[in-house]
């Protein structure tokens, strides 16, 4: 099988509306895939970046940065000649901002029809609390994600921002991109995409949601099978201070466990008897103070059971399986996450490393079509820098 440089995505061309959080972490998900993405900054850089040197900021690798001034006569209208040559833009202004703009959805598809323009909010485009400001713990606050997220008898944990800014926002998002692009090249038409962190992160909860209506799931957090309830999908302290997790739902998963753990079968209660899940966990979390973690996972190696290290930060990119796979590479001194998922063929790659804002303007506009003297018309009006 011939494989192919530049990702499954390559040729395509994405204008990005700089922001923070869902947008740019879609649009690294596209650019590894392949996409060529320019990303429109404001030229002093944009409110509510990290605060580190822009080539740690690495949801921003792979794109070239522009600096232009939305504010000054003829930026609009740059942006737009970009959109001419895109097949889509993404932006994650509040609702009516990139109108106000000169940038909304009917702007830019009078000048491109066939535009896929993905739009991320929190709350989305309509509704009540369209116009709130709000974060991630917001979002999931309201979809049932934070309530069933957390122990018995303690206070919802929540879950970084992974469900409600990447997954619920940035993943359905880049599905959504990805869709429309699909559907317009059999229809020569664009479409607006309407990504909502609360539209996403409920959808996450469908499973749970079943299970609530078949009286399956308690609205009890930490008292059902995958969410702490249960002692044999839960996670455990062990003598040297460190955590294990084990996820043995299965049947023989749970008697290889008891194995591993030294317990008799005979001697434990049924496995799905929920009245006798506290009394299996206590036993568990003796047991499991009498080795380190390490010694644990070295026993529970090769005996079929659902064991992993808690591995920190610092940790986890030196495990011999994500070694083995490559899951982290370094890119100009910086570890990180290496794209995904993987193809046959047409494998995906990290473009560059992140680039500060406005760090490519004049050569990225000059490689999408702008000409010298359009550049130099835009130096003049204030418009880059």
């Amino acid at each position: 099988m011939t494989r192919k440089a530049g990702g499954p995505l390559s040729g395509i061309k994405i204008v990005e509306l700089g922001g923070v959080g869902p947008v740019p972490y879609c649009c690294m998900l596209l650019s590894d895939l392949g996409a060529d993405i320019i990303r429109i900054d404001r030229p002093a850089g944009y409110d509510g970046g990290a605060p580190v040197e822009p080539r740690f900021n690495l949801l921003n690798r792979g794109r070239r940065s522009a600096a232009l001034d939305l504010k000054k006569e003829g930026a609009v209208e740059a942006v737009l000649k970009l959109v001419q040559r895109a097949d889509v833009l993404v932006e994650g202004f509040r609702p009516g901002v990139a109108e106000k703009l000169g940038l909304g959805p009917d702007d830019c598809l009078a000048v491109n029809p066939a535009l896929v323009y993905g739009r991320m909010t929190g709350w989305g485009q309509d509704g009540p609390l369209a116009y709130a400001p709000g974060h991630d713990v917001n979002y999931v606050s309201l979809t049932g994600v934070l309530h069933s997220v957390g122990t018995a008898g303690g206070p919802p944990t929540i879950p970084l921002n992974l469900a409600g800014d990447f997954g619920g926002g940035s993943l359905y998002l880049a599905l959504g991109v990805v869709s429309a692009l699909l559907e317009s090249r059999g229809s020569g038409q664009g479409q607006v995409i309407d990504a909502a962190m609360v539209d996403g992160s409920a959808s996450l909860m469908t499973l749970f949601y079943g299970l609530h209506a078949a009286g399956y799931w308690n609205d009890e957090r930490g008292t059902n099978r995958l969410d702490s309830g249960a002692p044999w999908y839960n996670v455990y302290e062990t003598k040297d201070g460190r955590w294990l997790s084990v996820g043995s739902n299965e049947a023989r998963f749970w008697r290889n466990t008891l194995r591993v753990l030294g317990l008799n079968e005979d001697d434990m209660p049924d496995q799905h008897d929920r009245s006798r899940w506290p009394e299996i966990h206590d036993t568990f979390a003796a047991v499991f103070l009498t080795r380190t973690r390490d010694e644990w996972c070295a026993l529970a190696e090769g005996q079929d059971v659902c064991f992993a290290p808690v591995l920190s930060l610092s940790e986890a990119p030196n495990h011999p399986h994500l070694r083995a796979r490559g899951t982290f590479v370094e890119v100009e001194g910086v570890l990180q996450p290496a794209p995904a998922p993987r193809f046959s063929r047409t494998p995906g790659a990290i473009q560059s490393a992140p680039a500060g804002p406005g760090q490519h303007t004049e050569e990225v506009l000059a490689h999408w079509g702008f000409t010298s003297d359009d550049l130099a018309a835009l130096r003049a009006a204030g418009v880059i820098a």
